[in-house]
């Protein structure tokens, strides 16, 4: 049923929600507000360039290549399902020749074949446990066309919330060392957080992202490895500047550039319940 409404939501946005928004203007800002929040960000932060991963999920092909245009090469998706469907879709195939996907939704083991099979699978950013680790580690042989490792990132739940995948920041150490150690087809690239939706910044840093910033301190300090080579992936739509300024060097953004689709999807919804989109 999920998959449903996602399939429909492209469907209708292609055609209504096109016209509504301006990818480009969409992406000039945010280029324009990771710049300003680059230049407010402590000298004493590794001074990487940010990474901006452009959050597509629910968005049909058109706007995708429409981003794409506008200098985007990374963009994320939450399901196995949308991402392949996206990867292989003949549009994207054919304006977006450089398009890197990112996976940043739960992965399940059941889905591992396919996502790894997806064509310009790029990193995958929510490794949650070894186990997962070393599926990724063992299956990608079969799918990768040269001797490149898989880039991961382990996934860090730093707000202890029920709902949020991710291992305690306390064992970060353990499972980066997994990573580097036992996973030899992989590529151990950062660590990644969801933060506490919609913190007032009022309050001080977010501690999410506070808590992030200092289990790569202890990954780095604990296993010999230099800070600039650590990624930190954190910060979405409504608070990606202030990732930036507290060491982010990969935001995640979405509804900035893309429009926001809550009106649209839950419209759907109501409309496959009443049997009108089956």
């Amino acid at each position: 049923m999920t998959f449903l409404i996602r399939r429909c939501c492209q469907d209708e946005c292609s055609t209504a929600r096109d016209q509504e928004v301006d990818v480009m203007l969409g992406v000039k800002n945010v280029l324009t507000q990771i710049e300003a929040a680059v230049a407010r960000r402590s000298k004493t932060l590794p001074q990487v360039t940010p990474r901006l991963v452009a959050v597509s999920k629910i968005k049909p092909a058109p706007l995708i290549v429409e981003a794409y245009e506008a200098g985007i090469r990374d963009f994320g998706e939450n399901y196995v399902n949308e991402l392949v469907e996206k990867a292989n879709d003949p549009l994207i195939l054919e304006k977006c020749k450089d398009i890197k996907w990112h996976f940043i939704g739960h992965l399940q083991t059941n889905k591992i074949n396919k996502l790894l099979g997806a064509p310009k699978l790029h990193m995958i950013q929510t490794v949650h446990s070894e186990k997962l680790a070393d599926n990724l580690n063992k299956q990608w042989p079969k799918y990768r066309t040269s001797d490149e490792k898989l880039p991961v990132m382990v996934q860090i739940n730093t707000s202890a919330e029920e709902a949020k995948n991710g291992i305690e920041p306390s064992e970060a150490t353990k499972v980066v060392e997994h990573v580097l150690k036992k996973c030899p087809n992989l590529d151990f690239k950062g660590l990644m957080t969801i933060g506490i939706y919609d913190y007032d910044t009022s309050k001080g840093p977010n501690p999410d992202f506070m808590t992030l910033a200092r289990c790569r301190q202890e990954v780095c300090d604990n296993l010999t490895l230099d800070i600039n080579n650590v990624e930190l992936s954190m910060g979405m739509s409504t608070d990606y500047e202030h990732a930036i300024e507290l060491g982010a060097t990969t935001v995640r953004v979405g509804s900035v550039i893309f429009g926001r689709s809550e009106k649209i999807f839950f419209s759907l919804r109501a409309k496959i319940f009443k049997g009108k989109l089956l």
